[in-house]
This record gives structure tokens, sequence and C-alpha cells, in this order.
């Protein structure tokens, strides 16, 4: 990846793609080291356009220099992401960052159950963050009171759009699942609302953001590639 002095300068938005257990915060940390590095910089903005929990991969989009102040544009686009959704038990966080805390029973669901009810969630909805979430409430992010066991309520809803929300492969109590969906939705609440809807419980075992907009992985770097590129 070929990057002169002034592009730098004017800024870039780097299709960057987010390793398993990363934060999104250590992408940003990484890549401002190594462009500081690279082209002698005492420094320089770098930001995201939009997080990604630890345990989600796919695109992060990094904006540098003067195209941070794209990035309320950029968060506004639609993202698509394919997930994996287990069936029959529920965790705290919603995904496998926190144990199993409680099973449920799956024989009542049938296939035509799971496409009519994943139905109800396509359009404009109502969800509510999870507890395990960036969101700040008194000036203090609401996963760093859940983790240190502090009771969390009246986390303010939000209006989302799922925009696509399809199955892609179902090897029960699993399930694949491409969804679209606007700014600010959470995977994680959409698994746990499916659960409840379907009388059992479901958590996100695996998620992969594919696209932002017209950005998707295809044309993302590494962060590998990022920093031994010339």
């Amino acid at each position: 990846m070929l990057i002169d002095n002034k592009k730098v300068e004017e800024g870039l938005i780097l299709p960057v793609y987010k390793p398993l257990f990363w934060s999104s915060f250590d992408v940003v940390k990484t890549i401002r080291f190594f462009m500081k590095k690279k082209y002698r910089l005492k420094k320089i903005k770098v930001g995201h356009a939009g997080t990604l929990d630890p345990l989600a991969t796919g695109l992060l989009l990094i904006c540098t220099g003067k195209k941070t102040k794209d990035i309320e544009k950029l968060q506004a686009l639609k993202k698509t992401y394919y997930t994996t959704f287990y069936f029959g038990a529920t965790t705290p966080s919603f995904d496998l960052e926190t144990d199993i805390d409680q099973v449920y029973d799956t024989e009542h669901i049938n296939n035509d159950q799971i496409i009519k009810t994943i139905n109800k969630f396509k359009g404009e909805i109502v969800q509510e963050p999870p507890i395990y979430s960036a969101i700040k409430k008194k000036g203090k992010k609401l996963y760093d009171l859940a983790r240190k066991g502090i009771k969390i309520s009246d986390i303010k809803k939000r209006k989302i759009n799922v925009f696509e929300f399809c199955v892609l492969k179902n090897n029960f109590p699993e399930i694949d699942f491409k969804i679209t969906c606007s700014k600010g939705t959470y995977i994680r609440t959409i698994a746990n609302d499916l659960g409840k809807n379907l009388n059992t419980g479901a958590f996100v075992k695996h998620l992969e953001r594919f696209s932002i907009g017209d950005y998707n992985i295809n044309k993302s770097i590494s962060i590998n590639e990022f920093k031994y590129s010339d």
C-alpha cells in the first residue's frame, strides 16, 4: 500500500480489517503510531467511523488528518454484517465475552417460526442497547459499570432501521444471518430480542462487519499490511 506524504497531509480514509480481540481504539492507536513513525510526523489526528466490539471482526474505517471531519458522515452509512446466532442460551453481554447464564428449551422452534419472526425485525424498530456497550451514562461507559458488577437500569432505547435480515445457513441451534442496518444498531441486541420472540434465548457467537456504505472488507487492509508496507 503506497501512500505519499501529500495524501497523508490531506487526510485518508483507510478501510482496515479489525482482528479478533482488538478494540477499535487499539486499531486507532496502532495506525497513529505507525503513521507518525513512517512519515516522521510529530502528531496526526486519527479516529474511526463506528465502533466494533472486541469479539467482532471486519471493516473499520480509520480516518486521518482532515478526513476526520468526515467521520460523522461515514457513521451514517448503512452497514452489513455476517453473524452467527446460537439459540437455547443467553449471556449477560449477548455474546461470548461473558459466560452462559441461562439455558432454554428450543424443541418448539421450527424454520417457519424463525423466518416469520425475523421479518418482525425488518424496517424501523426500537431496541435497547446492551449493558456491555460503549454508551455513556452519567459520564461512564456502560461496559465499565457492567464489568464491575454494577446494576444498570433505564438505558435509553433508540430507533434503528433493519434493511435486510436473512438466513444464510440454518444449522440449528446455530444460524448464520446477513443483516444490513442503520447507524447505532446492536447486532447483539437483535440476537437477544430474537431469542425472546421465539420463547428461548440467543446470543451472538460470531460477528463480522462486511461493509460500510460502498467500503467493504474485500478492499480492506490488515494491520500487518499497514505496518510493513512501504
